[in-house]
């Protein structure tokens, strides 16, 4: 329940703030280390800081024009692979902001960059955690992805071409690695 009125709270929010015309720009949110975030060591759980990153993903589809046709065809995105290093603790009321970016994309998913890093205070400016998250759409009635191709003309984004992303090609090797190794059930 306690997520429930964070994401209420996000999806009024989100009308109120900017509209994303291109997609490789960097969505920005606010927020603050809640109790209901802590762990028994009594700083934000490692499962909620992937929980609020998905807020952050979100917030980028919702404020761009991709929203129209995720709604109007009842896409649903999916998480295929995320990768996340834990630099420093977030501990109770401590703001952060969360910084949501697309750094690469295949055929028929995109790549984020997510960082949350500490707003105020000694540790200001310092990343407390860094993600990469591999996702796409997927179509029920297609039951396929839908090609990142597709997603770009339904914004009206042309691309001049991939951003620059170093840690692009370790990120996709392990992910093969461990896609193929015998102890993951492939379907």
């Amino acid at each position: 329940m306690k997520l429930w009125f964070r994401l209420i709270y996000f999806l009024i929010a989100t009308w109120f703030r900017p509209r994303i015309h291109n997609l490789l720009e960097t969505s920005c949110l606010s927020f603050r280390v809640w109790p209901t975030d802590l762990d028994l060591s009594l700083h934000m759980n490692n499962g909620r800081y992937l929980t609020l990153m998905d807020l952050g993903r979100l917030d980028l589809m919702v404020r761009s024009p991709l929203w129209r046709a995720v709604w109007k065809n009842r896409w649903t995105p999916v998480v295929a692979t995320a990768l996340i290093r834990f630099r420093r603790e977030l501990r109770c009321f401590e703001p952060f902001v969360l910084e949501t970016k697309i750094v690469d994309w295949s055929e028929t998913d995109v790549v984020f960059e997510q960082r949350m890093i500490f707003e105020q205070g000694e540790r200001a400016g310092q990343v407390a955690a860094y993600a990469l998250i591999r996702a796409g759409l997927y179509d029920r009635k297609a039951r396929g992805y839908v090609p990142v191709e597709q997603l770009m003309e339904l914004t009206g984004f042309v691309p001049d071409g991939k951003p620059a992303f170093a840690e692009g090609r370790p990120f996709s090797e392990a992910e093969a690695m461990l896609f193929s190794s015998p102890r993951v059930k492939r379907r």
